[in-house]
């Protein structure tokens, strides 16, 4: 068996903080502002902020455990996403956007798909 395509990009946290601030949106915008979700997906905010205002990513001393703080958060988001049934295209797309700046491309594919994204969707990586 294959293993499922997906886009391998460096490490950029300025626009996982972009992305972060997406789902927010989101989920405001879905009318699901007062979740668990939306509470962490706030949570990816705050983290990523410093380097979403920067414009830069942190020192190589400090970028595995930003990294890890950052997709564990992720990851939890994808799970409450899941629980609720919150998930869409829009919003799985941008999943698999957030951990593709944090260089686990494989993993956003995989977990974009149970945050709602069309499988079928021109986005995807082929």
């Amino acid at each position: 068996m294959e293993p499922a395509p997906f886009f391998d990009v460096p490490l950029n946290l300025p626009h996982a903080g972009r992305i972060a601030r997406r789902l927010v949106t989101y989920l405001h915008r879905d009318g699901h502002h007062a979740t668990a979700a939306a509470a962490t997906a706030v949570a990816l905010v705050e983290r990523l902020d410093p380097y979403f205002e920067s414009e830069e990513n942190p020192p190589l001393i400090h970028v595995e455990a930003v990294r890890a703080e950052v997709a564990a958060l992720a990851r939890h988001f994808v799970e409450q996403v899941e629980l609720d049934a919150l998930g869409h295209d829009r919003l799985g797309q941008a999943v698999r956007n957030l951990f593709e700046c944090l260089e686990l491309g494989r993993e956003g594919a995989a977990l974009s798909l149970r945050a709602g994204e069309d499988p079928g969707s021109m986005q995807r990586p082929r």
